[in-house]
């Protein structure tokens, strides 16, 4: 940093070369074959200059005065991604926000809204009982904060059981659900998942939305990292059902390669989006006289007044390459977890967790003859050995309570050939820590 403390400072061309030269060898390689750690990626190259186009022009696509090109763009993608979600073209809607879990909240709040309608004027609800949510007990940790946020409570939060691939049990369903309503609870909200952190399973959407719509219960889906899956022609039945969702997370800084964040939240019905935040207004932003333009705004749907205009890297790409350059991708990615999921099956010191159903692989380092109670803690070690040695970086969870080593494919340059390197270089550090060889 500059010692100038009195004036502005000379540009410093070293200076400046150092600062950019310090970001890039200081972060995560997320354009290396070796990295397989966590559901962000490299972006196209493409969108990374539109994106700093964004940053120079500066135009905060809340309102339409402020962001014209960002607003129109987003209802260009709202209308071409709608195509493969299926929701009547003339009465769904769509908002961007800052990451999946603002969009998760966001339509926790149109849901408890619509079901309660005076709570966020008055705070009372007026239920039969005390509102409530239920969510697979592999939910991503977003939408039980939410429900912290929203007043609810985690002793309110109806937890629903998986099956051994991390779906929820659609079977065992409705006994839960009548389990809560006989404790006091009204459930309005049921969170699924299309593609979980943990595994990258997908909670069969269909079945859940009927046991929703019986009991008149909204029906969210957290598709923050598998909604990308519907542009694809040979994965889109993953997220099977998705027609009959209320609302629907989607994070294109995930499987759609564009710089995060760029999220966008989906409502079935265009009436309940304003919902979630009330109907207030502000004098500044709101027009007392509205044109046309107005109805392109999205401030009164959103938590953010300035946001940026997150949507223009996607849309960018979509206009000049269309929908085969996300799906070929999201394909071959896919195509490679289930390659490493065959290589796994022949490694006799691996333990196999699950069938990946998209890009997500689990597993862990378990020789024969180390104890049971020394799993865990193996694989934490051997996780954080690899991450220091620097060729790979992979991530960790607990599947059923113990660790898992666990890879997210995101990078197209990734083949079995890589994925073979990582676990010899696994197997090489768990032999050193089990010999003594690594320090604790």
């Amino acid at each position: 940093m500059t010692t100038e403390r009195e004036s502005i400072a000379a540009f410093d061309e070293k200076r400046l070369a150092a600062i950019v030269e310090l970001y890039i060898r200081t972060g995560i390689q997320v354009h290396s074959p070796g990295y397989m750690g966590r559901q962000f990626s490299g972006t196209v190259p493409m969108a990374g200059v539109i994106d700093f186009v964004g940053s120079v022009v500066n135009q905060p696509s809340s309102y339409y005065e402020a962001g014209q090109l960002p607003i129109t763009a987003e209802r260009i993608m709202a209308e071409e991604l709608n195509r493969f979600i299926g929701w009547d073209p003339g009465r769904f809607a769509m908002v961007t926000t800052s990451g999946g879990s603002l969009a998760n909240l966001t339509a926790l709040l149109a849901a408890r809204n619509r079901a309660y309608p005076d709570i966020w004027a008055c705070g009372e609800h007026g239920g039969r009982g005390l509102p409530a949510i239920a969510v697979s007990e592999e939910v991503h940790y977003s939408v039980t904060r939410a429900a912290g946020v929203l007043g609810i409570g985690e002793k309110r939060i109806v937890r629903l059981p998986v099956d051994p691939r991390g779906r929820i049990a659609v079977n065992r369903v409705p006994a839960v659900l009548a389990a809560a309503e006989r404790r006091g609870l009204e459930v309005f909200c049921l969170v699924a998942s299309a593609g979980t952190t943990a595994l990258g399973a997908f909670d069969p959407i269909g079945e859940l939305a009927g046991i929703a719509a019986e009991g008149g219960i909204w029906l969210h889906v957290d598709g923050a990292h598998g909604a990308s899956l519907l542009v694809s022609d040979v994965l889109r039945h993953r997220l099977r059902g998705i027609e009959k969702a209320d609302s629907l997370t989607w994070d294109a800084h995930k499987l759609m390669f564009v710089p995060a964040p760029c999220t966008m939240l989906f409502y079935r019905d265009a009436r309940d989006a304003p919902q979630a935040f009330g109907r207030g207004a502000a004098s500044y932003v709101l027009d007392e006289e509205p044109d046309a333009h107005c109805a392109l705004d999205s401030g009164d749907k959103n938590l953010e007044c300035t946001k940026r205009p997150m949507i223009m890297p996607l849309w960018a790409l979509w206009a000049v390459y269309g929908r085969a350059l996300f799906a070929e991708k999201i394909e071959q990615l896919c195509q490679t977890a289930h390659e490493a999921h065959r290589v796994l099956l022949d490694e006799p010191d691996f333990e196999v967790l699950h069938e990946p159903e998209a890009n997500i692989l689990c597993f862990r380092y378990r020789p024969e003859g180390v104890a049971a109670e020394r799993v865990h803690r193996l694989q934490l070690r051997i996780r954080k050995q690899v991450r220091l040695a620097g060729r790979f970086f992979i991530s960790k969870v607990d599947v059923q309570g113990t660790a898992a080593l666990r890879v997210v494919f995101m990078n197209h340059q990734i083949s079995a050939e890589h994925f073979r390197m990582l676990l010899a270089e696994i197997r090489s550090t768990g032999q050193r820590l089990l010999r003594g060889d690594l320090p604790a």
